[in-house]
Protein backbone atom coordinates (compact mmCIF):
# COMPACT_ATOMS: atom_id res chain seq x y z
CA UNK A 1 0.00 0.00 0.00
CA UNK A 2 1.30 3.46 -0.79
CA UNK A 3 1.83 6.15 1.81
CA UNK A 4 2.43 9.87 1.86
CA UNK A 5 4.11 12.08 4.46
CA UNK A 6 3.19 15.74 4.67
CA UNK A 7 3.83 18.72 6.90
CA UNK A 8 1.01 20.43 8.76
CA UNK A 9 0.76 23.31 11.22
CA UNK A 10 0.95 20.72 14.03
CA UNK A 11 3.93 18.80 12.63
CA UNK A 12 4.59 15.94 10.24
CA UNK A 13 1.77 13.52 9.48
CA UNK A 14 1.47 10.46 7.30
CA UNK A 15 -1.26 8.38 5.71
CA UNK A 16 -1.49 4.96 4.12
CA UNK A 17 -4.27 4.05 1.71
CA UNK A 18 -5.72 1.26 -0.36
CA UNK A 19 -7.70 2.20 -3.47
CA UNK A 20 -9.62 5.36 -2.42
CA UNK A 21 -9.71 4.78 1.35
CA UNK A 22 -7.31 5.60 4.17
CA UNK A 23 -6.09 2.58 6.14
CA UNK A 24 -3.72 4.28 8.58
CA UNK A 25 -3.02 7.81 9.81
CA UNK A 26 -0.04 8.95 11.85
CA UNK A 27 -0.80 11.82 14.21
CA UNK A 28 1.42 14.92 14.12
CA UNK A 29 5.04 14.58 15.19
CA UNK A 30 7.92 17.01 15.13
CA UNK A 31 10.14 14.70 13.09
CA UNK A 32 9.58 13.59 9.50
CA UNK A 33 11.98 10.71 10.19
CA UNK A 34 9.71 9.39 12.96
CA UNK A 35 6.78 9.25 10.54
CA UNK A 36 8.96 7.64 7.86
CA UNK A 37 10.00 4.93 10.34
CA UNK A 38 6.40 4.24 11.33
CA UNK A 39 5.20 4.04 7.74
CA UNK A 40 8.11 2.10 6.22
CA UNK A 41 6.47 -1.22 7.08
CA UNK A 42 3.23 -0.23 5.33
CA UNK A 43 4.49 0.07 1.78
CA UNK A 44 6.38 2.52 -0.33
CA UNK A 45 6.07 6.30 -0.61
CA UNK A 46 3.80 7.60 -3.37
CA UNK A 47 4.75 10.39 -5.72
CA UNK A 48 2.55 13.43 -5.25
CA UNK A 49 1.09 13.01 -8.74
CA UNK A 50 0.11 9.38 -7.92
CA UNK A 51 -2.12 10.32 -4.98
CA UNK A 52 -5.79 9.62 -5.77
CA UNK A 53 -8.08 12.68 -5.62
CA UNK A 54 -9.98 11.38 -2.58
CA UNK A 55 -6.72 10.91 -0.68
CA UNK A 56 -5.45 14.35 -1.75
CA UNK A 57 -8.73 15.80 -0.49
CA UNK A 58 -8.28 14.04 2.88
CA UNK A 59 -4.73 15.42 3.13
CA UNK A 60 -6.08 18.91 2.47
CA UNK A 61 -8.71 18.45 5.21
CA UNK A 62 -6.03 17.26 7.65
CA UNK A 63 -3.85 20.30 6.89
CA UNK A 64 -6.82 22.63 7.37
CA UNK A 65 -7.72 20.88 10.64
CA UNK A 66 -4.13 21.22 11.88
CA UNK A 67 -4.28 24.94 11.05
CA UNK A 68 -7.27 25.27 13.39
CA UNK A 69 -10.10 25.23 10.87
CA UNK A 70 -13.35 23.49 11.78
CA UNK A 71 -13.30 20.38 9.62
CA UNK A 72 -15.74 17.50 9.17
CA UNK A 73 -14.06 14.18 8.35
CA UNK A 74 -17.28 12.14 8.17
CA UNK A 75 -17.14 11.83 4.37
CA UNK A 76 -13.51 10.66 4.29
CA UNK A 77 -13.43 7.01 3.26
CA UNK A 78 -11.58 4.65 5.57
CA UNK A 79 -10.71 0.99 5.07
CA UNK A 80 -10.44 -0.66 8.47
CA UNK A 81 -9.68 -4.10 7.09
CA UNK A 82 -10.73 -7.04 9.22
CA UNK A 83 -11.88 -5.03 12.24
CA UNK A 84 -14.46 -6.92 14.30
CA UNK A 85 -18.09 -5.79 14.59
CA UNK A 86 -17.64 -4.31 18.08
CA UNK A 87 -14.78 -2.03 17.00
CA UNK A 88 -16.64 -1.05 13.82
CA UNK A 89 -19.61 0.03 15.95
CA UNK A 90 -17.35 2.02 18.28
CA UNK A 91 -15.50 3.71 15.40
CA UNK A 92 -18.78 4.51 13.65
CA UNK A 93 -20.23 6.09 16.81
CA UNK A 94 -17.02 8.10 17.33
CA UNK A 95 -17.20 9.42 13.76
CA UNK A 96 -20.60 10.91 14.56
CA UNK A 97 -19.06 13.27 17.12
CA UNK A 98 -18.63 16.71 15.61
CA UNK A 99 -15.72 19.11 15.87
CA UNK A 100 -15.30 20.07 19.54
CA UNK A 101 -17.88 17.55 20.76
CA UNK A 102 -16.82 15.04 23.40
CA UNK A 103 -18.27 12.09 25.24
CA UNK A 104 -17.02 9.53 27.74
CA UNK A 105 -15.94 5.97 27.01
CA UNK A 106 -19.17 4.79 28.64
CA UNK A 107 -21.23 7.27 26.65
CA UNK A 108 -19.63 6.14 23.41
CA UNK A 109 -20.19 2.49 24.30
CA UNK A 110 -23.88 3.23 24.86
CA UNK A 111 -24.14 5.24 21.62
CA UNK A 112 -22.59 2.30 19.76
CA UNK A 113 -25.15 -0.12 21.21
CA UNK A 114 -22.84 -1.65 23.81
CA UNK A 115 -23.79 -0.13 27.19
CA UNK A 116 -21.58 -1.07 30.11
CA UNK A 117 -18.54 -1.70 27.92
CA UNK A 118 -16.50 1.43 28.65
CA UNK A 119 -13.26 -0.45 29.25
CA UNK A 120 -13.59 -2.45 26.02
CA UNK A 121 -14.40 0.79 24.22
CA UNK A 122 -11.15 2.30 25.47
CA UNK A 123 -9.27 -0.77 24.26
CA UNK A 124 -10.92 -0.54 20.84
CA UNK A 125 -10.01 3.14 20.55
CA UNK A 126 -6.43 2.29 21.51
CA UNK A 127 -6.31 0.17 18.33
CA UNK A 128 -7.81 2.88 16.10
CA UNK A 129 -5.69 2.95 12.93
CA UNK A 130 -7.01 6.32 11.72
CA UNK A 131 -7.04 8.76 14.64
CA UNK A 132 -8.41 12.26 13.97
CA UNK A 133 -10.58 10.87 11.14
CA UNK A 134 -12.06 8.42 13.65
CA UNK A 135 -11.80 11.04 16.42
CA UNK A 136 -10.78 8.93 19.40
CA UNK A 137 -9.27 12.07 20.96
CA UNK A 138 -12.84 13.28 21.60
CA UNK A 139 -13.51 10.45 24.05
CA UNK A 140 -12.85 11.30 27.70
CA UNK A 141 -12.66 9.29 30.89
CA UNK A 142 -15.48 9.50 33.42
CA UNK A 143 -15.65 12.80 35.25
CA UNK A 144 -14.33 14.72 32.22
CA UNK A 145 -10.75 13.55 32.74
CA UNK A 146 -8.46 13.32 29.72
CA UNK A 147 -8.06 9.55 29.75
CA UNK A 148 -5.49 7.70 27.70
CA UNK A 149 -4.34 8.11 24.12
CA UNK A 150 -2.26 5.52 22.31
CA UNK A 151 -0.79 7.80 19.63
CA UNK A 152 2.74 9.16 20.05
CA UNK A 153 2.74 11.88 22.67
CA UNK A 154 -0.02 10.15 24.61
CA UNK A 155 -2.46 12.31 26.53
CA UNK A 156 -0.48 15.47 25.65
CA UNK A 157 -1.28 14.90 21.98
CA UNK A 158 -4.93 14.23 22.88
CA UNK A 159 -5.08 17.44 24.90
CA UNK A 160 -3.46 19.39 22.02
CA UNK A 161 -6.07 18.10 19.54
CA UNK A 162 -8.91 18.89 21.93
CA UNK A 163 -7.51 22.37 22.57
CA UNK A 164 -7.36 22.94 18.82
CA UNK A 165 -11.10 22.21 18.80
CA UNK A 166 -11.76 24.60 21.69
CA UNK A 167 -12.21 21.87 24.30
CA UNK A 168 -10.58 22.40 27.67
CA UNK A 169 -9.99 19.32 29.79
CA UNK A 170 -9.13 19.53 33.45
CA UNK A 171 -9.45 22.41 35.84
CA UNK A 172 -10.25 25.80 34.38
CA UNK A 173 -7.46 28.37 34.22
CA UNK A 174 -7.20 30.62 37.27
CA UNK A 175 -9.69 33.46 37.19
CA UNK A 176 -8.42 36.98 36.78
CA UNK A 177 -8.33 38.46 40.28
CA UNK A 178 -8.94 42.08 39.42
CA UNK A 179 -9.42 44.51 36.59
CA UNK A 180 -7.22 47.56 36.49
CA UNK A 181 -8.37 50.60 34.54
Amino acid sequence: MPHHIFESALGWMGIVWRAEAITRLCTPQSSKAAIETRLSRHGSPADSDAIPPSIASAIDLLKRYAAGETVDFSAVAVDLGDVDAFRLAIYDAARKLGFGETTTYGGLATAAGHPGMAQQTGQALGQNPVPIIVPCHRILAAGGKIGGFSAPGGSRTKEMLLSLEGVQVGPPPPAQSAFVF
